[in-house]
């Protein structure tokens, strides 16, 4: 069955820098589009970066824009986010989903991705 699962989160100070990994399974990784999404408590899941499936197109919430990377290795079936110059703001669980559509751009509205990890959370404070 399709499952990805998200590592690398923790406690960082403001500033640092952090990166996530999602290792994928089940389906074929270099067929889909990714994404990062991140929630904060009492807040509504946001976008935050997605790549297609080729990585030839990266997408970034203007919030992240300029300090967070998305790339991938389809060969190792692996997604990143590179988080750097985090602040209090960036404090929220982290997750990591695919695409729903196969070979379609990738997208940052949780509706257009099917399937996601359980999240991993990433605190910034001092």
């Amino acid at each position: 069955q399709v499952q990805v699962a998200e590592s690398g989160g923790g406690l960082v100070q403001p500033g640092g820098s952090l990166r996530l990994s999602c290792t994928a399974s089940g389906f074929p990784f270099n067929d889909y589009g990714m994404a990062w999404f991140r929630q904060a408590p009492g807040k509504e899941r946001e976008g935050v970066s997605c790549i297609t499936w080729s990585g030839g197109t990266k997408v970034y919430a203007d919030s992240v824009k300029g300090r967070f990377t998305i790339s991938r290795d389809n060969s190792k079936n692996t997604l990143w986010l590179q988080m750097s110059s985090l602040n209090a703001e960036d404090t929220a669980m982290y997750y990591c989903a695919r695409r729903d559509l196969r070979s379609d751009p990738c997208s940052l509205s949780p509706w257009d991705n099917a399937y996601w990890g359980q999240g991993i959370q990433v605190t910034v404070s001092s």
